[in-house]
């Protein structure tokens, strides 16, 4: 699989995690939840997506970022 492609969908599903968690802390408002229904299938399986693209970020970090290097 590409890894760019990989670091992409990363990026875009921790930033959609940073953005939904700062809805919640700043304004209560949990904008999965609104989408997709409190407690379904489908947004459990965002929040793990999102968690699995955070371990990714986490681990690959070093060898895909420009500054760090």
């Amino acid at each position: 699989m590409n890894a760019k492609w990989l670091h992409m969908a990363a990026f875009l599903l921790v930033v959609v995690g940073a953005l939904n968690w700062g809805l919640v802390g700043l304004l209560g408002y949990n904008l999965v939840d609104s989408l997709l229904g409190a407690g379904s299938g489908l947004t459990k399986l965002v929040y793990v997506l999102v968690g699995v693209g955070g371990v990714w970020l986490l681990l690959n970090h070093g060898k895909d970022c420009k500054v760090c290097k």
